[in-house]
């Protein structure tokens, strides 16, 4: 007996299920600037990698016609493949078949991938595109998403876990992506949020476009909910590569180091006249950042989000390091509720996968304000000081200026566990800024202006400068600016084999 028939029969399958919803709906959505899934897929994944799973799976559903109604792959794609020769997993909803729905079937197979992924210690990436729950389908299309939930907290911190919102995403839809470690979004045909615009209107007499609402710049720039934006599909897909690049496949693993074409022992002369005499004149912390690390190439995290902190990936001599930099052209470098809460994040998951961690560190304080207040500052703010004490993987910090107060603590000072601290000839570690605490220690004691002026500068010399830090052992070494990248590899290399652990418990408290 011939096999043929089945051979046909299996190819028409394969035809079949690729087409998804049919021509007409995918050039519907190529017409809205919108790849389809299978295009994602292989953007994203290195070419001929991708070996899908669970092609022909069609939902159970037998309420409001939909017995009649299945199309294969029911709406997700879902597989693995390679990415730089490593492994990935990879889901990908396909707006083409019933809006990209999430059914009890599609949820089981991103469940499916999911485990997978723990049990080989891979990262998942889920392209997005969903109009959310299958309402045909009630608690079992919400089951689904619990499920899925549910796996997102239990990788979180053993695979990295990244998500891409390329389409409307709402209500159950974008939860998951909120548990994963980054969420990139596409400008102008990428959305989240819980209620929709319409709801919105009934519920609270709001109008709102679906722009203004769950935008792609309204996440990156208001919210803070998503850390990327890319222009198309296209250029997202090429992100998550660049970002997958920096990162460990699992936990128990270090990143992936690259060889090295930029000096390790390469001078930065222009670093010896970055910061400015006067304390009270900003520069750019970018200026000190970008020479000092291989090839001038950083992934910025969150750029749009909270910019008086800067957080993202980098190299130095090859390995993988996070970088943590208070930006003091932007208020002043200050650390509020936001630049908290964001670089709190960045350092959990640096340390969560073995991402050495450097901080450049020029910092007034803390933003005063009822508004900072009453928003809970305190409680944000030991979001970062607990991210810093917790985390176990090398720390090294570099004061270019300002260390003031409580927030020269918590910017990974030696007594919350830094490994090697530098200073700048410029920094000043102090309570607080010289004016204001010669008006503290001298009160009304001070007859004229030159006696204060002379008070502010004794203070200045004596107690706002790195060399009192240096004497009680706070500060590791001065060093001359220019040698800034030399010193981070001597001191990466020196903490290479850093071994820490925190004591044995369940989990910390973190104040959320």
């Amino acid at each position: 007996m011939s096999l043929q028939p089945k051979i046909k029969l299996l190819e028409e399958k394969h035809k079949q299920a690729e087409l998804g919803g049919g021509q007409a709906r995918i050039d519907k959505q190529h017409a809205a600037g919108r790849k389809t899934a299978r295009e994602r897929i292989e953007v994203l994944l290195d070419l001929n990698s991708f070996v899908e799973v669970d092609k022909f799976v069609t939902h159970t559903a037998t309420d409001f016609g939909m017995e009649k109604n299945k199309i294969l792959g029911d709406g997700v794609v879902t597989g693995h493949g390679k990415i730089d020769g490593r492994l990935v997993y990879v889901f990908a909803q396909d707006f083409t078949v019933f809006g990209g729905s999430l059914s009890r079937a599609n949820a089981n197979k991103i469940i499916k991938i999911m485990d997978l992924a723990m049990k080989m210690g891979a990262p998942v990436i889920g392209l997005n595109d969903s109009g959310g729950a299958r309402i045909q389908e009630g608690v079992e299309s919400l089951a689904g998403y619990a499920d899925i939930f549910y796996r997102n907290v239990r990788s979180s911190g053993v695979i990295p876990q990244i998500s891409a919102i390329l389409g409307p995403c709402a209500g159950g839809a974008v939860y998951s992506p909120a548990i994963t470690d980054f969420i990139m979004m596409v400008k102008e045909t990428s959305y989240m949020f819980v209620t929709g615009p319409d709801v919105i209107k009934t519920v609270t007499n709001e109008e709102v476009t679906k722009e203004d609402l769950g935008g792609a710049m309204t996440h990156n720039k208001k919210s803070g909910v998503a850390h990327f934006t890319a222009d198309d599909d296209e250029q997202a897909m090429m992100m998550i590569r660049e970002l997958m690049s920096f990162l460990p496949s699992n936990n128990m693993e270090d990143p992936p180091e690259r060889p090295c074409s930029d000096d390790p022992n390469r001078v930065i002369p222009e670093l010896d006249d970055i910061v400015p005499t006067d304390p009270n004149r900003p520069y750019n912390m970018m200026e000190i950042i970008m020479p000092v690390i291989d090839n001038n190439h950083f992934l910025e995290v969150q750029p749009h989000y909270a910019q008086n902190i800067i957080v993202g990936f980098a190299r130095i001599c090859g390995k993988p390091v996070g970088i943590v930099a208070n930006q003091p052209a932007v208020l002043a470098g200050v650390l509020d509720i936001d630049s908290s809460t964001k670089a709190a994040r960045f350092v959990r998951f640096c340390d969560a996968f073995n991402i050495p961690l450097v901080t450049f560190e020029d910092v007034p304080g803390f933003l005063p304000g009822t508004a900072q207040e009453f928003g809970g500052i305190i409680k944000h703010g030991a979001k970062l000081l607990y991210a810093f004490a917790e985390a176990t993987v090398p720390k090294i910090t570099i004061i270019t200026r300002k260390a003031y107060g409580g927030a020269y603590d918590v910017m990974s000072s030696k007594h919350i566990g830094a490994d090697y601290n530098y200073a700048f000839p410029t920094a000043e570690i102090a309570v607080m800024g010289p004016e204001g605490a010669v008006n503290i220690i001298h009160r009304n004691a001070l007859d004229n202006e030159e006696e204060r002026t002379k008070a502010v500068d004794d203070y200045r010399n004596n107690f706002a400068s790195p060399f009192k830090a240096a004497e009680l052992g706070y500060i590791d070494e001065i060093i001359y600016p220019h040698n800034t990248r030399v010193k981070l590899r001597q001191a990466l290399e020196m903490t290479q084999n850093k071994t820490d652990s925190n004591p044995p418990k369940k989990h910390g408290n973190i104040p959320l």
